[in-house]
């Protein structure tokens, strides 16, 4: 039911009419291959709210707010820009704990059930490089690496402690008024339950899909689909496994300012069953690349 509900407002939404969309980014997570001009630093915030999400290395279970998202974006040459991404604060109220989890025995003490618990969360530092621009015949196309930091403690139930790398190449291509961008790569994570040796990983293929459409000058309608597939025969380490999830919106642009919204569907088990994402994007210029 889930499924039909959301292929059909997807069909829905792209199917209005409008002009040209600009690059993607929030509420998205797909990267468009297009980069932040030379110069200038893209800002975004943002809150969201997930309903039932799943931590399979802590056994926890829960809603989860994450508080003041936070990326930066700076364009270092006018086909490079270096990402540093995160959050001030996650906050999960446990529903249930599965004390057979991998790491259940490390939660502190205060982690219960009917109780909350918090944390930063992990970072991501990363840069994109653009090495095809488009034309009428041809998409954009990018570059794209990223390593994700172990900035959440696996004691709240929230962290894993692990470093994991991911790689990949975006392509983008506007048609009328409709502008598709798709992402495929690599992830390299490390299985959480070795303690910290980092002697065994999972591959996992990455994706993303995305499409907007502008309605009017300054308004779009946004959806994708972004996840990961893992590529290990057999069951994968606890927290490196599949996920996929869904997402619809729409961005509305008022000078250098965004401001966006979604609703969001998860696929997978540990996903949200769903969730809705707010939040802002400024660009503005800041330096001289000499």
């Amino acid at each position: 039911m889930r499924r039909r509900v959301i292929g059909a407002a997807l069909v829905a939404a792209m199917s209005l009419v409008g002009r040209p969309a600009a690059a993607q980014s929030r509420p998205l997570i797909t990267q468009d291959p297009e980069t932040v001009p030379e110069g200038k630093i893209l800002v975004e915030a943002g809150m969201d709210y997930q309903q039932d999400v799943g931590y399979p290395v802590s056994g926890l279970r829960g809603n989860l707010w994450k508080i003041a998202t936070f990326g930066f974006s700076f364009g270092v040459s006018p086909i490079a820009e270096i990402q540093v991404d995160g959050g001030i604060r996650d906050r999960l109220a446990v529903k249930s704990l599965d004390p057979t989890a991998p790491l259940a025995s490390v939660l502190n003490s205060s982690v219960v059930v009917g109780g909350t618990t918090g944390d930063v969360e992990d970072g991501a530092i990363g840069a994109k490089i653009r090495f095809a621009s488009e034309t009428a015949s041809r998409p954009s196309l990018a570059f794209r690496f990223s390593t994700r930091l172990p900035n959440a403690d696996n004691e709240t139930g929230l962290g894993l402690d692990t470093t994991d790398f991911s790689f990949g190449f975006l392509g983008g291509k506007t048609v009328q008024s409709i502008r598709v961008v798709g992402n495929l790569g690599l992830g390299i994570l490390t299985d959480p339950t070795r303690g910290g040796d980092g002697d065994r990983q999972n591959d996992v293929l990455e994706y993303g899909v995305s499409m907007a459409r502008a309605l009017r000058t300054g308004f779009e309608v946004v959806g994708e689909v972004n996840g990961r597939w893992s590529t290990r025969a057999g069951t994968p380490p606890p927290g490196t496994g599949s996920q996929s999830s869904f997402r619809l919106g729409s961005r509305l642009t008022r000078g250098p300012v965004r401001i966006d919204g979604a609703l969001i569907f998860g696929f997978t088990t540990n996903e949200p069953a769903w969730g809705v994402t707010f939040g802002a994007t400024w660009v503005f210029k800041a330096f001289d690349v000499k």
